[in-house]
């Protein structure tokens, strides 16, 4: 066999490295024996930070009344403070130092600025983004202080798992439309966006690539190789760009590099020819045979990008390129994100305050933020924490390419030992760097999470050097007593955690059962019936309960006031949109929403008052320009509404209320082409109200232009795509003098009465 080719000090010298036989610390003025007890102590803490990283994505919500990501926040939030509470326990009597490293400085400082942020930004998602980063914090520490090498692989086994878990789901949402789990674009497993799975699973492939080099028995073998494979495929069915990138990054370069220079460290490099064979056959075919099976979901198959993993995974990857769409997209978000670093570079908008500011620097015209990230973790970063975010990326990227120059350059036992395991975490955190790029895989729960254990993990190991990273690994003098004061505090935070994720789910249980009902009503044949009251009181008393516990949740809230303004309802629906403007005060849609409804209430100070808080923002945006057509209209200001609808519709800058409001102006004007034209805009951008917008065409022929022959055609339109059994509601509409110039026999019905569309 081949094995028994091989020298056999070589062998015995790769199995002793591989068993961690070299020693976890090295003499030096940096080491000390102080941190042997760490490499000894319980497993409890790893165990639970395994565990967390194997709940947090193969667990999903099955119904809609809470997001994917919530219930991802509380594993993540839980479990690192479960740990702590572990890992505190088994410190009760400890007098020896515990270790400290610069990484954690890092984020601490981020969580710095965001509580001073609060006190001049916005003081909720200063607040939320303050709890991210201490929760990071956690886990970057808790990695320093218990992830040795032999407890690693504990690590990368809840890693792995948690991965082919989403993978799972995610394959059989691909397959046989699975829908156990809400989701947007398909297949997103358990991550209700399939980008966000796949940024997160392609960030783990490099533990299972490592738990397969480990792995000595060919059962082991041949299940990772599958394993290992069945996440690949599963991130070809997602045809996500950027994580694709990465893919073919690892697979192509980064892994078989890895491998190869580690290869007398790992059990790979005793493996026999056959052992070999059986993994590199086995990957092959399970992506081969996998990634063939079409998928039987047909959102994705009308989306024409590919009706196989292989086919998308190519096909997708063939399609980057600087005219992308949705790179387009991006593009005008990053763009106002550099204004906006441009005019804050030092102090930076605040912590989270991005998605408040953003309206302030898009481009003109733009009346709704394009999303609530930049999609760009870096750009978000320096937008909103200005100085501290540059030195925190500058800080991160020196230390990432020295841990990568110490990792690579490295020839002593010691790091010769430690070489695989930095390479496996350099490369999970490489793949983060490059999805960071066009997302916000930071501030998903199971990504953020991996993030922070990786460069823990990495922190742990520049521990293990002592000498070799003197200027980053120390230590922290320890007693009981502080063992003890932590234990409660992080005891009395778990409370605290448990408290708010109870909160943060009846909030979205409540907003999101109150939009459902919203929308129910509002799919009904007549939702101004009165058999909706008892359903419309329930639907305001869930939104206003939800309101009352996060007043800041707006990415729902808002689609309850639109239903309501469908119904007529403006008062409640006024309120709710005020309450999303209380804590987002320059979206320019709500602004001019609310004028809308002030002014259908008949309070024209209260309209005008918020139409000039719009026009402050942007004063161009259509829905701006429409209210002005409309607000000047009623208040006497005709000749000026006309001079701005003229102006609008010809830099082809308008919407439905904007032209629909010209229609009637310029009609009452006798500006009768003018109207005409608006009306043609009107039908042409809404083709859904052509037949009323003949009908209204000819009435204004008829009574305002006295123009019988457009009159007449245009009725004759309007008739042309009436369905034959509304002709009779038809007659309503027509003045009597037309209907036998028509053809029609008959009189309007009696209780018809005069309509809108004879009204103008």
């Amino acid at each position: 066999m081949a094995r028994k080719k091989r020298n056999p000090a070589r062998s015995a010298a790769a199995a002793t490295v591989t068993a961690g036989a070299v020693p976890s610390t090295v003499a030096g003025p940096s080491a000390s024996s102080a941190t042997a007890p760490l490499e000894g102590a319980g497993w409890i803490p790893v165990v639970l930070l395994a565990t967390l990283m194997f709940l947090a994505p193969a667990l999903g919500v099955t119904h809609e009344e809470m997001l994917q990501d919530t219930l991802k926040s509380m594993i993540v939030s839980l479990g690192a403070l479960a740990a702590a509470l572990a890992f505190f326990w088994e410190q009760w009597r400890r007098r020896e130092p515990l270790r400290w490293h610069a990484v954690v400085w890092l984020p601490l400082g981020l969580a710095a600025y965001a509580l001073g942020s609060m006190a001049w930004s916005h003081t909720y998602l200063a607040a939320v983004e303050a709890i991210r980063w201490v929760v990071f914090s956690l886990l970057v520490w808790l990695g320093l202080n218990t992830l040795s090498r032999e407890r690693l692989p504990t690590l990368a086994a809840g890693i792995h798992l948690g991965a082919l878990v989403a993978s799972l789901w995610a394959a059989l949402q691909f397959w046989f439309d699975f829908r156990l789990f809400p989701e947007g674009p398909p297949p997103a497993s358990t991550f209700v966006n399939r980008n966000f799975f796949a940024e997160f699973a392609v960030c783990t492939l490099p533990f299972a690539a490592i738990l397969l080099a480990r792995a000595r028995q060919s059962a082991q073998v041949a299940l990772l190789s599958v394993s290992s494979a069945f996440i690949v495929v599963a991130i070809l069915m997602t045809g996500t760009r950027a994580a694709l990138i990465a893919l073919w990054l690892q697979l192509l370069v980064v892994l078989p590099y890895a491998a190869w220079l580690y290869r007398g460290q790992l059990a790979l490099g005793g493996w026999s020819r056959g052992t070999r064979w059986l993994a590199a056959g086995l990957l092959i075919a399970t992506v081969a045979g996998l990634g063939v099976i079409p998928t039987g979901d047909p959102k994705i198959a009308d989306e024409g990008r590919g009706m196989t993993a292989l086919e998308r995974g190519f096909k997708r990857t063939g399609s980057i390129s600087a005219s992308d769409p949705s790179l387009g997209i991006r593009m005008v978000m990053w763009k106002a994100t550099a204004g906006m670093i441009r005019d804050r570079p030092l102090s930076g908008v605040g912590a989270g305050a991005w998605e408040n500011a953003i309206t302030l620097y898009q481009a003109e015209g733009a009346q709704l933020e394009t999303d609530y990230y930049v999609h760009n973790e870096f750009l978000q970063l320096l937008a909103e924490y200005g100085i501290v975010g540059w030195l925190f990326l500058l800080a991160l990227m020196a230390y990432l390419l020295d841990a990568l120059r110490r990792t690579l350059t490295g020839r002593a036992p010691q790091q010769q030992a430690e070489g695989p395991w930095r390479a496996v975490l350099l490369c999970s955190l490489m793949s983060l760097m490059v999805v960071s790029n066009v997302g916000f895989p930071w501030r998903m729960a199971s990504t953020g999470a991996l993030f922070a254990l990786c460069l823990g993990g990495l922190a742990a190991s520049d521990a293990r050097l002592g000498a070799l990273a003197p200027w980053a690994a120390s230590r922290i003098r320890w007693r009981p007593a502080m063992s003890q004061v932590a234990l409660l505090i992080v005891a009395m935070a778990f409370v605290l955690a448990i408290y708010i994720s109870q909160q943060a789910a009846q909030a979205e249980q409540k907003i999101v059962r109150a939009t459902k009902l919203a929308l129910s009503v509002s799919a009904s044949a007549n939702p101004r019936g009165r058999q909706w009251e008892p359903t419309k009181a329930e639907m305001l008393g869930l939104i206003r309960e939800g309101i009352a516990i996060n007043p800041h949740y707006r990415k729902i809230t808002p689609m309850v006031a639109d239903e309501l303004a469908r119904w007529g309802d403006w008062r409640d629906a006024i309120w709710i949109w005020e309450s999303v403007l209380s804590s987002r005060p320059h979206i320019v849609a709500i602004m001019t929403n609310i004028a809308r409804g002030y002014a259908t209430l008949g309070q024209m100070d209260k309209a005008l008052e918020y139409l000039a808080r719009a026009e402050k923002v942007q004063p161009h945006a259509p829905s701006v320009l429409s209210l002005q057509v409309v607000l000047y209209g009623r208040t006497g200001q005709q000749e000026k509404a006309l001079a701005i609808a003229r102006q609008a519709i010809a830099d082809k800058v308008y919407d439905y209320d904007l032209v629909n409001g010209t229609f009637v102006l310029a009609w009452r004007a006798g500006d009768y082409p003018l109207a005409a034209q608006a009306m043609e805009l009107r039908m042409t951008g809404w083709p859904q109200t052509r037949t009323q917008g003949y009908l209204q065409l000819g009435n204004m022929y008829a009574s305002g232009a006295k123009d019988r022959e457009k009159a007449l055609d245009a009725f004759r339109h309007a008739l042309a795509m009436t369905p034959a059994g509304e002709t009779e509601a038809l007659l309503a509409e027509i003045p009597p003098e037309y209907r036998a110039a028509l053809g029609l026999r008959g009189e309007a019905p009696a209780a018809a009465g005069q309509t809108s569309a004879s009204k103008g």
